[in-house]
């Protein structure tokens, strides 16, 4: 009798867990987008070096148009892949698992992800018209921390965690400008890879 009562529980846990959180979020996304991250910021390093603009010292931090428009371009990529992979793993966990993938708590939780999202490309591109593309980097980080933080009730508390550590990384960053691109690579790789194993092992 007693287990039959635990069995129910848990089912009923389940069940509210299901109705108000998004709970096929993968742990190998996070993994993957680390990489892809990582990736894009050493790319981004060579290109810095090979254009002779010295990121991390304090002399000749002006960026041509020609290695902007090829860090755009790195950033684009990263996105389209860390987002395509995301969905494929959401969708490959809701079907084993039985879930429902779409439905209106993965409606709320993309709006509360989008806006600040939304919000931080906007400011970016200004930042960019206006001369400070260097401020790019640690400005992308608290956007992006801001949008785990809003989406995080949404679904597993690890994201908002993570949007925290994000925040941190973000206004350093604004302060040591020559550290953006290495606190960019921390935070959306190395904590991306962190976050991903601990997902990989707590919820899988």
């Amino acid at each position: 009798m007693a287990d039959k009562n635990i069995d129910d529980l848990k089912a009923i846990r389940s069940m509210m867990e299901q109705s108000s959180r998004f709970i096929s979020l993968s742990g190998w996304s996070g993994v993957f987008a680390g990489i892809y991250a990582l990736i894009a910021a050493g790319t981004a390093y060579m290109l810095f070096a090979n254009s002779g603009t010295h990121y991390f010292e304090t002399t000749n931090r002006t960026i041509s148009i020609d290695l902007l428009n090829q860090l755009f371009a790195i950033g684009m990529i990263t996105l389209v892949l860390a987002l395509t992979t995301g969905i494929l793993f959401s969708v490959r966990k809701s079907r084993k698992n039985n879930l429902q993938i779409w439905n209106h708590v993965t409606k709320k939780l993309l709006i509360n992800l989008a806006v600040p999202l939304a919000m931080g490309g906007i400011f970016c591109f200004a930042l960019f018209l206006n001369g400070s593309a260097v401020l790019i980097a640690p400005t992308t980080l608290i956007f992006y921390g801001l949008a785990l933080l809003n989406a995080g009730k949404y679904t597993f508390p690890a994201i908002t965690y993570l949007g925290y550590c994000q925040l941190v990384l973000g206004i350093i960053g604004l302060f040591f400008v020559g550290k953006g691109l290495l606190l960019w690579a921390i935070g959306f790789g190395v904590l991306h890879i962190i976050y991903g194993f601990y997902m990989q092992k707590k919820y899988q």
